[in-house]
């Protein structure tokens, strides 16, 4: 049962990575954007689910896990809810929630595979923990930036 739950957890984890790029580099407005979104969050949803079944089961070695995917996840339903209702200021919650998520899954993904591969297994992995948020939190301020509501003249 847990084999299963990971298969599932990992198909969604690579349809998440791939349809939040995707997402990433698509015109901001409704078609590939909204398309690969939708994608993007539901298969977050699946990693999500199955990354909290498989920590409880596995809590001894996993229950890291269960925090990175309540945090992550809570951050892309905050990026889906703030555009969905577009309520003012949406943009900002949106971006970082959406980014955050990603930094939340590259994260995740790094800090289980890296023991796994040979010569980056040396590096510290405290590194790998914060190299994703190090790189990432700019991105959400530049993007931030640039989707920032214009100011109308008077």
């Amino acid at each position: 049962m847990f084999n299963m739950f990971l298969v599932v957890h990992i198909l969604s984890g690579i349809v998440c990575l791939i349809t939040g790029l995707f997402a990433l580099q698509a015109p901001k407005r409704r078609g590939r954007h909204t398309s690969a979104g939708t994608v993007y969050h539901a298969s977050y949803l699946c990693v999500f689910i199955t990354a909290l079944v498989m920590s409880v089961v596995n809590w001894a070695d996993s229950a890291y896990l269960f925090y990175i995917a309540l945090f992550s996840y809570g951050n892309a339903l905050l990026g889906l809810i703030s555009a969905r209702r577009k309520k003012k200021g949406w943009m900002g919650p949106h971006i970082g929630g959406v980014l955050g998520s990603y930094i939340g899954i590259v994260t995740a993904v790094l800090v289980v595979n890296v023991p796994r591969i040979p010569v980056i297994n040396e590096w510290p992995v405290l590194l790998f923990w914060i190299l994703p948020t190090v790189i990432g939190t700019p991105l959400i301020v530049i993007a931030g930036r640039k989707y920032r509501p214009r100011r109308r003249a008077v």
